[in-house]
């Protein structure tokens, strides 16, 4: 069974990551990590404080981090759009864009008017990427890593009307999230830059924190059994986006039993993430609610 830790990350001076959602849990363990190993890391996050003092905890732990934040509120286009506009004036690249954040459980619409898990953890982030997309391409090798879930296996996108309510909308916002990986890495394809996705198994974070309590004390009892920190939630989305032998397309998982605990590699998803019509019936529909059109890139033939 591979073993591939933290260690194994490379020399990351002059390469700048985005975390979203990086104040917390597998966002944070991950930031962490890229700033250890030498990346200028930026904490892209909803709250201006946590955000901060989260980067203060990175420096004082590593003193010659170099870690900046940016006010990102996933469930507003007009922060997405704000936050993207920062960033692109202040770097002319962006090596790695790891889009992590995410809600369960939290009911209602987002500023937008979209359900809430959908409009988070998919849209806010389709549009992010579409807005720095040009600086993750101006990288030498630039990735963009999406964090999904176990629970994209419950998802279901009805191809005619993906933003259609109903069903398990966590599992449904977790498998756009690979829809998107596939539909941007064939998009990608020519270009220097790939899309990968990861998931964490099972990890000891909040991000059940708007669930019903005994969906949260049961979460936290079981990972916590497992041996699941954050630091382990976060290996595969580290390895996604730091391995140099990481090919775009591929999906990052713990290697254990059911992919809930192990050392991270590559995994495959549930069928209909590789699903070519559910994937362009996504992508056209989430730039018509986002008003974000991404640049002209060659789209390869093969499948997603």
């Amino acid at each position: 069974m591979s073993t591939w830790t933290e260690a194994q990350i490379p020399d990351l001076h002059g390469c700048v990551a985005v975390v979203t959602g990086a104040n917390t849990g597998i966002g944070f363990e991950t930031a962490r990590a890229l700033a250890e190993h030498g990346a200028t890391v930026v904490l892209a996050c909803r709250n201006a404080d946590r955000a901060r003092a989260a980067a203060d905890r990175i420096t004082a732990s590593v003193p010659d981090a170099r870690v900046d934040t940016e006010l990102l509120d996933l469930a507003m286009l007009g922060s997405v759009r704000t936050a993207a506009a920062a960033l692109r004036d202040r770097y002319d690249h962006i090596d790695l864009l790891i889009n992590n954040a995410g809600v369960t459980g939290l009911r209602g619409v987002t500023g937008d008017g979209f359900e809430n898990q959908f409009g988070i953890n998919h849209l806010g982030h389709f549009a992010f990427t579409g807005l720095l997309l040009d600086r993750v391409i101006a990288a030498p090798a630039g990735r963009v890593v999406t964090v999904s879930s176990l629970g994209h296996r419950m998802g279901r996108i009805d191809p005619a009307d993906p933003a259609a309510a109903g069903g398990n909308t966590y599992g449904k916002s977790k498998l756009a999230n690979l829809l998107f990986t596939y539909a941007l890495d064939r998009r990608l394809s020519g270009s220097p830059a790939r899309a990968l996705a990861a998931h964490p198994g099972g990890a000891d974070t909040d991000v059940a924190r708007y669930s019903p309590v005994p969906v949260r004390v049961l979460n936290r009892a079981l990972t916590r059994a497992l041996g699941r920190t954050p630091a382990m939630g976060a290996l595969p989305t580290l390895r996604a986006a730091a391995d140099p032998d990481a090919a775009g397309g591929e999906f990052y998982g713990p290697s254990g039993l059911f992919e809930v605990r192990g050392y991270p590699a590559v995994v495959e998803p549930a069928a209909p993430a590789r699903d070519r019509q559910r994937q362009d019936r996504l992508w056209e529909v989430s730039e018509e609610l986002t008003g974000v059109r991404y640049p002209e890139l060659h789209v390869a033939d093969q499948l997603g």
